[in-house]
């Protein structure tokens, strides 16, 4: 009898395995090996076996693949909600185009969940992680999945945070240096001249608005400004909320006496949307009204105007991630520390200039 231990399970549409083996040449566990271990296979055979498959048009089936070694390649991605409530700023879409990427060269499917408010959302999520359907997990919320005692933190999995530090946690963090960044932000606007802010807030108490708010204090504290010279505005709806937050912070402004000569906005969402609506009450930017923000996102250059914006390096985190979770699962011991970080850049453009007065 045939010994089937080594032979394929697949169940797809188009061309199979054996196909690319009786034109390749060879037999169908050499296909597979040269599939899921190029190593095991010499180069010339491997060589057919490619040219073979591109000529059929062959996807391997990775579910299969995965059952037949007993471990999945799939990984997933936790966002803090969907992805249809994020704005023209973009965050969520180059995090994942980032992570997709690092995770294909590597051999990897990204599958997506949205961490929702709900317990049905978690328990879908905490299902998948401890039925073997995933591999690993990378999580953008400032919460593990945490159901019916279970939690994703003893499901087993390498886990690691992107852009929220949860070191403290004992979960790897790539992160960029919110206050950082916005401190040299501050700093920058103040050496122009100006000295009465701003500030557009996220949601109170968030890692990203905690650290970035305390980077503006920063700033007037090494100058010598009094925090009273910081107004704020928002800190009652989430970063998906950025354009109203970006209205309120406007009527907000328009109330004030001692009007500030520059705004920080914690998202491009929220200065985008602040820009529309003040420029309605008669101010300029920039000669009224200097306004910097936080992301990065390409549509910023095309604003007008254009808006000058601390610009988060979501390429280098997912490669960090990717690599970090990667050395988890093939479980690489190194020395290194928990948390990474990544610096993020300070685009200046015409949204920004000097105070008239």
């Amino acid at each position: 009898m045939r010994d089937n231990k080594d032979m394929p399970v697949e169940e797809q549409s188009g061309p199979l395995m054996a196909d690319v083996a009786r034109l390749a040449g060879v037999a169908i566990s050499t296909v597979s090996r040269a599939l899921a271990n190029p190593g095991r296979v010499n180069e010339k055979t491997r060589a057919k076996i490619d040219a073979a498959a591109k000529q059929l048009g062959y996807t391997p089936n990775a579910m299969a693949r995965g059952l037949r070694v007993g471990k999945s390649n799939t990984i997933m991605i936790i966002l803090p909600g969907s992805i249809y409530y994020y704005g023209v700023s973009q965050v969520i879409p180059q995090v994942l185009q980032s992570i997709n990427k690092a995770l294909l060269r590597n051999g990897y499917n990204l599958m997506i969940a949205n961490l929702g408010r709900d317990t049905e959302s978690e328990r879908h999520i905490l299902n998948l992680a401890f039925g073997g359907t995933i591999r690993g997990a990378i999580i953008l919320s400032s919460k593990l999945p945490e159901v019916d005692g279970r939690s994703l933190a003893n499901a087993g999995l390498p886990i690691v945070s992107m852009l929220l530090d949860m070191s403290d946690a004992g979960v790897s963090s790539i992160v960029t240096n919110d206050r950082e960044a916005v401190r040299d932000a501050a700093a920058e606007l103040i050496r122009m001249g100006h000295r009465r802010f701003f500030y557009i807030a996220g949601p109170q108490d968030n890692y990203h608005d905690v650290e970035r708010y305390a980077g503006a204090l920063e700033a007037l504290r090494n100058a010598g400004i009094s925090k009273e010279a910081l107004s704020r505005s928002g800190g009652n709806l989430d970063y998906q909320q950025g354009f109203e937050i970006g209205v309120q912070a406007a009527a907000d402004f328009a109330l004030l006496k001692d009007r500030p000569t520059a705004v920080i906005a914690t998202s491009d969402d929220m200065a985008i949307s602040f820009i529309s609506r003040i420029k309605r009450t008669g101010l300029r930017i920039p000669d009224d009204l200097s306004v910097i923000s936080f992301d990065g996102a390409p549509v910023c250059e095309f604003c007008f105007p254009p808006l000058s914006t601390i610009e988060q390096p979501f390429e280098e985190m997912g490669q960090a991630a990717v690599a970090r979770l990667l050395d988890a699962i093939g479980q690489v011991e190194k020395e290194r520390d928990l948390r990474v970080t990544i610096r993020s850049k300070l685009i200046l453009r015409e949204s920004v200039a000097p105070p008239k007065n």
